[in-house]
């Protein structure tokens, strides 16, 4: 559980009811795949989450966090979204991950 806790990140600002759940999750996989978005493999999609508009994404390697991590600005982009969407994307740390959610919700 611990290091699957380093190879995941927490995205927040998923638009949440727009498209049915199992959708947003392919779209956020593909985004998180893409080597432009400084992504890479990922094994799994969490979403949604009890929180609305929150995802967790986990990938194969730990060294594609760090570099998700480092890309400037994240665009969650598709032909079935009506927008680009800016995603924050921080490091999944139980701490972290519930100040950032508590603040996403206020």
């Amino acid at each position: 559980q611990a290091a699957r806790g380093t190879r995941t990140i927490v995205t927040a600002g998923v638009p949440a009811g727009l498209l049915q759940d199992e959708v947003m999750a392919d779209i956020l996989t593909i985004h998180f795949q893409r080597s432009r978005n400084c992504g890479g493999d990922v094994q799994e999609v969490t979403f949604p989450t009890p929180n609305k508009g929150v995802a967790f994404i986990t990938f194969e390697d730990q060294e594609v966090v760090e570099s998700v991590l480092k890309k400037d600005q994240h665009l969650l982009q598709d032909k079935r979204l009506p927008r680009p969407y800016p995603l924050t994307v921080t490091r999944y740390c139980h701490k972290v991950s519930t100040s950032l959610i508590h603040l996403i919700t206020l």
